[in-house]
């Protein structure tokens, strides 16, 4: 056997050495890929800031009192006669005591045959309608549950809110149920519409995203109290644009007890009609409600109220024209439809009232609007 030249060895050499780059090239690779593979270590972080905390506290406290709602609607096929019952809407609502009375926004349930209320613990009980008042969006459901099943939300005050402040919104829009949402009393005092097209007085406006699905949920303060009910979106699209609209907790508060004791609203009433605002205008009469009609035997007519009308010859006969109820002006019937809301039936007031350039003061015991 002849021996190895040196050319030879070098090329054998060589081949060696590109050989073993190579395994070691691909040992290096393997390594880094499964490096690569592996979770990266988790950074240490601080403790939540005293916001985070607080928003984390806020719901914790309020969603296990935030409800589901689901309207259903029974339809009859046209060539078979047979009712189903149909999905119509859903909203939101809130646990109001423990004996199972959920507060949600009329419109909510307007239009559905029966509803059926989801908790917290997504257990569903069937919900009957305890009463309604749809000239201030607001309605009572009562459902059968376990009232360790019924924490009520905690209630605050509307009176002493300020622009600025921070709020929460819990609700479930588009059907996303327990949804929080952060934001800031934007304005208040404002005026909305309710279904029945009266104007709904004294409501927030908030930052904080209200979506289709949050009408009824619970605005929140940051102790976690109630202060409104979402009820509407300003929104060309339909979507949260950043106005929101909730009746105010105070307004609420009156409204409710009165559903639950009456199942309706009977609004206290002074028995009167008023004339259209165009007609005020051309009798040069002041800003208020003129009166075109005096109940007999009204709380109005007790005190001596008369109405605008005609006499045989076809001459206007001065009337009264109501401008304030407990000095509280009144620009039209809808601003004194509002203040007699805040009174009781049997309750005194005093009617400043303007005839003839002449203003004087009477009392009147309201009575009922039934």
């Amino acid at each position: 056997m002849r021996g190895i030249d040196t050319a030879t060895a070098c090329a054998m050499f060589l081949r060696l050495l590109a050989l073993s780059l190579i395994v070691w090239l691909a040992a290096g690779a393997a390594e880094a890929q499964n490096k690569a593979a592996q979770p990266r270590p988790v950074s240490t972080r601080g403790a939540l800031d005293a916001e985070e905390m607080n928003n984390i506290v806020v719901f914790k406290r309020a969603s296990p009192s935030v409800v589901h709602i689901t309207t259903l609607s029974v339809q009859r096929d046209f060539f078979s006669l047979r009712t189903s019952e149909q999905p119509s809407g859903t909203g939101t609502g809130f646990v109001w005591d423990a004996d199972g009375h959920i507060v949600t926004n009329f419109h909510v349930i307007q239009g559905g045959d029966r509803a059926t209320v989801t908790l917290h613990d997504q257990s569903s009980y069937p919900a009957r309608l305890v009463g309604a008042f749809p000239d201030r969006d607001i309605a009572v459901l009562r459902i059968e549950a376990p009232v360790t099943k019924l924490p009520a939300i905690a209630v605050g005050t509307s009176r002493d809110l300020q622009v600025g402040q921070k709020v929460y919104a819990i609700g479930n829009p588009f059907g996303l149920d327990q949804t929080l949402t952060t934001g800031i009393v934007s304005a208040l005092n404002r005026e909305i519409e309710s279904v029945t097209r009266r104007t709904i007085k004294g409501a927030i406006q908030t930052d904080a995203a209200i979506n289709p699905g949050n009408s009824g949920g619970p605005l929140l303060d940051s102790a976690g109290r109630l202060i409104g009910v979402n009820t509407s979106i300003y929104s060309p699209s339909g979507a949260s644009a950043g106005i929101g609209f909730a009746i105010p907790v105070d307004e609420v508060n009156r409204i409710v007890p009165r559903l639950i004791r009456d199942g309706r609203f009977i609004r206290p009433a002074l028995g009167v009609t008023a004339g259209p605002e165009n007609l005020s205008r051309a009798l040069g009469a002041p800003k208020g409600v003129l009166l075109v009609d005096v109940g007999n035997g009204s709380p109005a007519a007790a005190a001596g109220l008369k109405a605008f009308g005609r006499d045989r010859s076809g001459r206007i006969v001065q009337g009264d024209v109501i401008t304030a109820v407990d000095g509280q002006a009144v620009a039209d019937l809808d601003d004194m439809l509002s203040l007699l809301e805040t009174r009781q039936i049997g309750e005194r007031v005093t009617l400043t009232v303007w005839r003839s350039g002449q203003t004087r003061k009477v009392v009147a015991t309201l009575g009922s609007s039934d």
